[in-house]
């Protein structure tokens, strides 16, 4: 099927898609901080940069978009266009993942996953962050957050 969109069009709307600071992430950094936990952000000198970095814990917090690292739940459709492309690219970046995740857990950090579609329902968001504060203060070495 073809794009709906010219080259240029969809080449700017793609380079508009931010990935820092992103409304899942500012949504869940907003939540954690009322609940008094300080982290740092994009630590440059760990693998993968990840979102959130809560040392005090020995915790990161990877807060993952559905379609960017092809998430298995309803928000996740696999592009009808320019199929090889994107079958390339989301599967390069859920390899990325797991081998970031290696790395992390190497260094001795604890990984909790945060999907994108958990943060589009409100009632199930803030079960989520009750979760993620639990398993902060325990000892669990991984977490997925998702639907």
């Amino acid at each position: 099927m073809p794009d709906k969109c010219s080259k240029e069009t969809r080449s700017h709307m793609m380079s508009s898609i931010k990935n820092k600071n992103t409304n899942p992430e500012l949504l869940i950094r907003k939540e954690l901080f009322l609940n008094g936990f300080r982290y740092r952000l994009h630590n440059g000198k760990l693998p993968g940069k990840p979102d959130l970095v809560l040392k005090k814990y020995s915790a990161v917090v990877l807060i993952n978009g559905c379609f960017w690292h092809g998430h298995n739940c309803i928000y996740f459709k696999w592009p009808k266009s320019n199929h090889d492309f994107w079958y390339n690219k989301i599967n390069g970046n859920i390899q990325n993942d797991t081998i970031v995740k290696e790395k992390l857990q190497d260094m001795g950090y604890r990984i909790c996953v945060f999907w994108e579609c958990v943060t589009r329902n409100d009632k199930l968001f803030h079960k989520s962050i009750y979760r993620l504060i639990k398993w902060l203060y325990g000892n669990r070495r991984t977490l997925e957050i998702s639907l």
